[in-house]
């Protein structure tokens, strides 16, 4: 059961990711959700998954409940998967580094894991499905490589959101 408190936090925190998104529309799949969902996932572990789907329903809400729609029901959490199974201590030099590669592994792979619903709404063979990843390789390179550059704002997220939570400890873990 969430508290008030956390009720009004995860809602903020959701509209932070959908007005990110919004704001850096302009440069094609360059943004900070990605950065928000390892963020979140490292302070909040599976209560991350409020702010996530927060996003998600906005995103829809405001864009429209359309078939692209669906692999977002999906697609955040194999990325707060990813990092829930990460061990919460990691080695601190380590610890940046792992997260924006986790992040830009998610930027990287995102067409591959958006390609099973396309291919299931659309009814793509198997070929099909591989030529819709391949013409989205391009695309998932900007991704990947920007969620990498942009996971570089994951660490100091994590320390901030510690620091409101009253929950950082002297070596930042």
């Amino acid at each position: 059961m969430l508290t008030i408190r956390e009720t009004a936090v995860f809602g903020m925190l959701g509209a932070l990711m959908y007005v990110s998104k919004f704001v850096m529309e302009l440069l094609p799949n360059i943004h900070l959700l990605g950065v928000f969902t390892v963020a979140f996932t490292v302070v909040y572990r599976k209560k991350a998954l409020y702010p996530i789907y927060t996003y998600v329903l906005l995103n829809g809400i405001f864009c429209g409940f359309a078939t692209w729609w669906i692999p977002y029901l999906y697609l955040w959490a194999v990325l707060w998967g990813a990092v829930m199974l990460l061990p919460e201590r990691l080695p601190g030099k380590a610890r940046p580094l792992v997260y924006m590669s986790v992040c830009a592994a998610h930027g990287f792979l995102f067409g591959t894991l958006y390609a099973p619903a396309q291919a299931l709404l659309y009814g793509l063979s198997f070929r099909g499905m591989i030529a819709w990843i391949a013409a989205g390789l391009p695309m998932d390179c900007i991704h990947g490589i920007s969620n990498f550059f942009c996971g570089i704002l994951i660490t100091p997220i994590i320390m901030v959101l510690k620091l409101a939570e009253g929950n950082l400890n002297f070596h930042g873990q």
